[in-house]
């Protein structure tokens, strides 16, 4: 995969929101606002494209994130997701589960899982 495009109806600012979840950068503001990693173009991990959309998306996303820390523990990196705007979802989980369900800015669920140590 190369890159993903996400229909929202504010690019920039999910953009931002999105950057600073992955350690993201802009890369290109043609057609909408697409971000990828410092590197740039041609890497292994995929770019995101934010298209402008009016209409609302219905039912269940067909596809969302899961994200893991790196460089700190879940616990870290849950305060630090909630500090630049995600918030609590709430899917039906039970409480027991080893990873947290969030919403971004527009209300795109993701997972937020265990440290991964590369």
């Amino acid at each position: 995969m190369s890159e993903l495009i996400v229909k929202c109806r504010d690019p920039q600012g999910l953009a931002a929101f999105w950057c600073e979840v992955l350690d993201y950068v802009v890369l290109d503001t043609e057609d909408g606002v697409e971000i990828g990693p410092r590197e740039g173009f041609g890497g292994l991990q995929p770019t995101m494209i934010f298209s402008a959309s009016s209409d609302p998306e219905l039912g269940p996303l067909r596809l969302h994130f899961d994200v893991n820390p790196t460089d700190r523990d879940q616990d870290a990196e849950l305060e630090r997701l909630l500090a630049l705007g995600a918030r609590p979802a709430d899917v039906g989980q039970t409480g027991e589960e080893s990873w947290h369900v969030l919403a971004d800015p527009e209300g795109n669920e993701f997972c937020l899982l265990r440290t991964r140590l590369s």
